[in-house]
């Protein structure tokens, strides 16, 4: 991502998949694919926020249980099950191809997920 160690991009574009995650969910037809996706979106970006805070680095990765050990190696204990990061990684790659095909109620716990993550980052970023 450009901006790497920029805390407002790594925030914005976090809302951004928040935000998208909530509206792809919504109606009579949601895209669970993109819900799934963006949700998974949205948590590794508040992660990654919470790094640069904390200035440290990290790779390029989706696997949220390696950003959250670098997290509790910074001293940020996020408290999220390492169970729901992984299943919440998952998505980064499975949503958008074929395979394993999420539901409705898998793209619901993902929101949930990000939701958690996002509540914690927002409280130690100092966010509203």
């Amino acid at each position: 991502m450009k901006g790497d160690n920029d805390l407002a991009v790594w925030i914005d574009h976090a809302e951004d998949d928040f935000n998208a995650t909530g509206k792809l969910l919504r109606g009579k037809m949601p895209s669970i694919y993109g819900a799934c996706f963006h949700a998974q979106q949205c948590a590794e970006k508040y992660m990654k926020a919470m790094l640069v805070v904390r200035e440290q680095r990290f790779p390029m990765t989706h696997d949220l249980v390696v950003v959250n050990t670098l997290l509790q190696q910074a001293g940020v204990d996020m408290q999220v099950s390492e169970d729901l990061l992984e299943l919440l990684s998952s998505y980064a790659v499975r949503a958008r191809y074929s395979g394993e095909t999420p539901e409705l109620d898998d793209a619901k716990e993902a929101f949930l997920i990000a939701k958690q993550v996002r509540s914690f980052a927002r409280r130690f970023l100092g966010i509203e």
